[in-house]
């Protein structure tokens, strides 16, 4: 887990040191043990480095191929580094380290950028090519590591986050009134603009290149998730793969050369993560953050689960932290919210910055339960928005009813002022929601098992992205690595292709019963369930 940078000069000037320096010391927070930097007449390269891996001089960064054709600068983590080592050692390579990274770069060396396809991880990487001259960044599978550019057809800047991007001389400060109208329709961006004008985001599992005849940014996407095919597997041994897989998942995660805990929410997947990493680490370190409970009743009270994270503590024997949330903490952390996040994203963060804020003071990596939900179909009330849907349209009419979180549509232009209205499409956010599913064009549209597997595409697609942006900014504000073992390649794989009334058991017999083509009944359903839960 670090920061990275980069700025490539496509006219042939040198790229200057002394400002890409500064910029670079924008994510001074990312890497508190070292950095690094690479210069070659008009490409630079900065590594802020928080040292996980191999902690000694040899893991340090940008780091070199031994042909002499790559130098990369990196962040994140590839879990199956060792088996792609072995693998590459087969073939000659040698190794002076014991990080990632050296496997990262032996492998461009090896096999290019299709390299990237094979990581079981989170990671962006910024790859300059000595010997083609062109630069190659490309971000994971789901999105966990962010990876910004700027680009203005002349230069590219690439980097972790925004502020080191709009340090650059040439970047002048603009809001992106599009990306705002998509924020306050959704509390979220979909589409991979920033609030920041020309800034945008590399999307998940996508590398791009630029050379010096570059004259527009393609991306080239190299997977997608996919919940239309299904593994006819029995239940009992879905279940069972299922728990070899998650097994298998955490034990991976748990490499490093430096403390692992884990979060405690006291919910079924943080709980799970750690009920099996204490069996592999002695007084696993955990952590909870709950809430200054002392006025409040009824169903308020159930937000505070530091009763059910400490029963689990108990349980798996770790040794537990936690700190209690107040009104004057949430006042005091709302400035450095503002600063980290740069880019406004879902609901309330302040608890992700205090539990990693608690959680650095003990270790410097920690498991995290997202993605659990996103794969499992865990979020049962949001499927029964559209499972009744009747077609396509009818689909993304409701699902976009559903997800306008902040202000509807009818009420913009009484939120912005003549000016921006005139500037902006007020019906960009539906057609921004309905882009979402056209990069799989598998999804079909027909029945309510079709409409719920498109929301799980949907909201992992979306909605997840959010989330791994808000961890992994609140994180590293704290120096802290967060790894998510859910989000294991193996796991995902298997857990897209489970039928879907093994994850939503009662919920699916009772979609299933549903006769399509009767609308009354239809929406008669509809309420009834939505009044039952």
């Amino acid at each position: 887990m670090c920061g990275i940078l980069g700025v490539y000069n496509l006219k042939g000037n040198n790229v200057d040191k002394e400002s890409t320096i500064l910029m670079g010391n924008e994510l001074n927070h990312r890497g508190p043990d070292g950095d690094g930097k690479y210069f070659e007449n008009n490409i630079g390269l900065i590594h802020k480095r928080l040292a996980i891996l191999d902690t000694s001089e040899n893991g340090k960064q940008p780091m070199h191929s031994k042909d002499g054709n790559w130098v990369i600068t990196y962040n994140g983590c590839i879990y199956n580094f060792k088996e792609l080592r072995k693998e590459l050692i087969s073939l000659g390579h040698s190794f002076n380290s014991e990080s990632d990274t050296e496997v990262i770069v032996e492998g461009l060396s090896a096999y290019g950028i299709k390299y990237f396809e094979r990581f079981n991880g989170m990671f962006a990487i910024g790859a300059w090519n000595k010997k083609e001259k062109k630069l190659y960044i490309s971000r994971d599978r789901y999105g966990i590591k962010p990876l910004y550019y700027w680009f203005n057809g002349e230069i590219l800047v690439f980097a972790s986050e925004i502020k080191a991007i709009i340090k650059h001389p040439e970047y002048k400060i603009d809001v992106d009134l599009d990306a705002l109208n998509e924020y306050f329709t959704f509390q979220n961006i979909f589409s991979f603009n920033t609030l920041f004008k020309g800034v945008n985001m590399l999307p998940p599992a996508n590398t791009i290149h630029i050379d010096n005849n570059t004259k527009i940014i393609t991306h080239n996407s190299w997977w997608d998730f996919d919940f239309t095919v299904e593994n006819k597997n029995d239940f009992n041994t879905a279940k069972e793969q299922t728990k070899f897989l998650f097994e298998q998942a955490v034990k991976r995660q748990l490499v490093s050369d430096v403390p692992v805990g884990s979060y405690l929410s006291g919910g079924m997947d943080s709980g799970s993560i750690t009920a099996i990493a204490s069996s592999k680490i002695n007084r696993l370190s955990t952590f909870t953050c709950g809430f200054d409970m002392s006025e409040v009743s009824g169903r308020e009270a159930n937000f505070d689960e530091r009763r059910d994270a400490e029963l689990m503590a108990n349980h798996n024997k770790t040794e537990h932290f936690q700190q209690v949330i107040n009104a004057g903490d949430i006042k005091w952390s709302l400035p450095k919210l503002v600063y980290h996040l740069e880019d406004l994203r879902v609901g309330m963060s302040y608890p992700n910055f205090y539990i990693a804020r608690l959680a650095s003071k003990f270790v410097k990596v920690c498991l995290q339960g997202t993605g659990g939900d996103e794969l499992f179909g865990g979020y049962p009330w949001r499927y029964f928005k559209i499972f009744d849907s009747k077609n396509k349209q009818h689909f993304f009419n409701q699902y976009y009813d559903y997800w306008q979180r902040l202000v509807k549509d009818d009420e913009k232009k009484e939120l912005f002022n003549k000016n921006v209205v005139s500037k902006i499409d007020l019906n960009a956010p539906k057609k921004t929601l309905e882009r979402v599913f056209t990069f799989n064009d598998k999804l079909a549209y027909s029945t309510p098992k079709d409409h719920i597997n498109n929301a799980l595409y949907f909201e992992i697609k979306t909605f997840l992205s959010a989330l791994f942006l808000v961890g992994d900014k609140l994180s590293m504000a704290n120096g802290l690595e967060e790894r998510f073992p859910f989000m294991d390649n193996d796991l995902v794989d298997f857990a897209m292709k489970i039928p879907l009334e093994y994850k939503l058991d009662k919920l699916h017999d009772r979609i299933t019963e549903i006769d399509e083509n009767d609308t009354q009944k239809h929406k008669k359903y509809r309420r009834t369930s939505e009044g039952k839960n």
